[in-house]
């Protein structure tokens, strides 16, 4: 068989692939993104990005119904997003078989929180599946989706930044030959109203007992007896790659990949075997506190720490009480490495322009939430995709019923807008919010690299697509005051910015428009440096946060490997000591 060293996102698009999946939707955000851009890589499956993740699952649960095998992929927060349809599904249940794929980050590498998305399968009622690495990460989008089709249910696939993006060899397959499943028309069980989900309810409850039973003889549920039986271990996920490292076969484990429900006889028969029990996991004590709930005595989160990603070392200080010796120290004279927004990058020179203003700037999730951090900071608030605008709106009503007034800015990127900004601009209109929201328009989904949404001109597999026009969504939602300007024309942005100021009829949409500074054949170019001769070693254009833009001495110069030619930091120097020195 062939074999290939693949990540666990790419192992998860080849599970797709050798499981006769033919439908998949998702929406791009870190750890999960990969997933549907290695699927979209196979031309027997149908492939798309959706403007968000309740979008995705619902286009998922469409296809589902139809009879085709469907898989829909987001990271953890966009689970909160598609929790509307999640549940309901749960009741429904699926045609053809139907898996979501949910990405969690614990650490908060690129999240705003740590939420532990195990918690979702006893919530929503549905059987949920953990690989522990990229061979079970593909080999278990087939258990998932034959457990799906077997029991008439959806499947959450969780699975976390490590076992994502981690790599390790997997055997390789041949696509199944699998025709889709038949569809008739069913209203009893596919739509939901109250008469027909009482019904539903009762038959989710038996569901779940058949699934009890079934994840007893589970084969990825397993008990690996080790030399000391003294200590057992319950683990899942990435954890138990954790566990076998820093114990190798010194302990008993009992390794659970369906991890809802659980294998109470299982467990029982592991406690049995071992004396003394802990439960190692990331995040929360999800699997302690059920397992707790069935009586067994175990340890846990009074050892193991619930904040943060684990790892070898943690495992071995806490169990072990080895403190980790330091394989490498850094030299003191090293500078701190802040995330920064790339030389170029059209929302610096945006952010430059709002730092000067007196206002309150709600922003959103994207490259652009970076503007909160020295020296740009002129950021008050991130919550959540497509939040900005809801939140402005929400500060300028409470400052007006209590007498009081504040300019208010909202930023929010093309395809955030896209995704979940479109309602709250509805909402501001609709309630004669008299907020400024600016749209940062790199034409791209930039953060996640540079995926296309419905606003690009191309789908998932790089073909042409219909663009929608934002200018036209905004008219149409009912906004009259709506300008377009250059993202590198400092002048034009604060002029735009002070004139919707005086606008007092509504709210005012500001279109900062210039694509990604990192898009092929569409970022800026040319090169520019510092005239020693003019330069007053203000140092103003500092200010700008650029990485081109470098002290030397008591003096700065532009690194010719880093200029991309925006020019931005032209328009900032007072002395016009900064010059063009080339155009390439």
């Amino acid at each position: 068989m062939k074999k290939a060293f693949l990540t666990g996102n790419e192992a998860i698009a080849r599970g797709a692939y050798e499981y006769a999946v033919s439908f998949a939707s998702a929406y791009p955000g870190t750890p999960s993104t990969e997933i549907l851009e290695n699927i979209s890589k196979y031309p027997e499956i149908y492939a798309e990005w959706a403007p968000n993740e309740k979008v995705a699952l619902e286009a998922a649960a469409g296809a589902s119904m139809a009879g085709a095998r469907a898989i829909v992929s987001m990271k953890h927060v966009g689970l909160n997003v598609a929790a509307d349809p999640l549940f309901t599904l749960a009741y429904t249940g699926v045609n053809g078989g139907l898996v979501i794929v949910t990405a969690d980050d614990p650490g908060m590498h690129s999240s705003q929180n740590e939420q532990d998305n195990r918690n979702f399968a006893p919530f929503a009622k549905i059987p949920m599946l953990e690989p522990s690495d990229s061979q079970e990460a593909k080999d278990l989008i087939g258990e998932a989706l034959k457990i799906s089709e077997m029991f008439d249910t959806p499947i959450l696939f969780r699975t976390t930044t490590r076992v994502s993006h981690s790599r390790s060899v997997v055997q390789l397959g041949e696509r199944k030959s699998l025709e889709m499943k038949p569809y008739s028309k069913n209203p009893e069980k596919f739509a939901m109203i109250p008469g027909f989900a009482r019904k539903r309810r009762l038959n989710l409850k038996d569901r779940l007992a058949a699934l009890e039973d079934y994840s007893e003889q589970f084969p990825y549920n397993r008990i690996e007896l080790g030399k000391n039986y003294e200590v057992g271990i319950i683990t899942s996920g990435i954890s138990y790659q954790y566990v076998k490292e820093v114990f190798g076969d010194e302990v008993s484990v009992l390794k659970l990949t369906m991890t809802f429900p659980l294998p109470k006889k299982l467990i029982a028969a592991f406690a049995e075997k071992v004396k003394e029990i802990y439960v190692v996991e990331e995040l929360d004590p999800y699997l302690e506190n059920q397992i707790k709930a069935m009586g067994f005595k175990v340890k846990g989160k009074e050892v193991i720490p619930e904040i943060g990603e684990l790892s070898p070392e943690i495992l071995r200080e806490k169990l072990k009480g080895e403190k980790p010796g330091i394989t490498f120290k850094p030299y003191a004279q090293l500078p701190s490495r802040p995330p920064v927004l790339c030389p170029g990058c059209p929302h610096r020179g945006v952010f430059y322009v709002l730092k000067k203003m007196k206002a309150v700037v709600t922003s959103d999730i994207g490259c652009y939430s970076l503007g909160v951090l020295p020296p740009l900071e002129s950021i008050d608030s991130i919550l959540c995709m497509g939040a900005s605008i809801s939140m402005g709106h929400g500060f300028k009503k409470a400052f007006e019923a209590n007498g009081k007034n504040a300019t208010v800015i909202t930023v929010i990127g093309d395809s955030t807008f896209l995704h979940s900004g479109i309602t709250s601009l509805m909402d501001a209109v609709y309630n004669r919010s008299n907020t400024i929201n600016i749209i940062v328009d790199n034409s791209i989904t930039a953060m996640t690299g540079h995926q296309h949404h419905p606003g690009t001109g191309y789908n998932a597999k790089e073909e042409p697509a219909p663009a929608v026009s934002l200018e036209a969504i905004y008219r149409a939602l009912g906004v009259e005051n709506v300008v377009v300007v250059d993202s590198y024309d400092l002048k034009a942005v604060e002029n735009a910015v002070k004139d919707a100021m005086k606008y007092k009829d509504g709210p005012s949409v500001i279109i900062a428009r210039r694509a990604c500074a990192l898009l092929k054949g569409k970022g800026p170019k040319g090169l520019y440096a510092v005239n020693e001769e003019k330069c007053r070693k203000c140092k103003i254009c500092l200010r700008l946060g650029c990485p081109a833009i470098q002290v030397k001495g008591d003096g700065v110069f532009i690194n010719p490997l880093s200029c991309v030619g925006c020019a931005v930091c032209v328009q900032v120097c007072p002395f016009g000591a900064i010059e063009k020195a080339g155009d390439e």
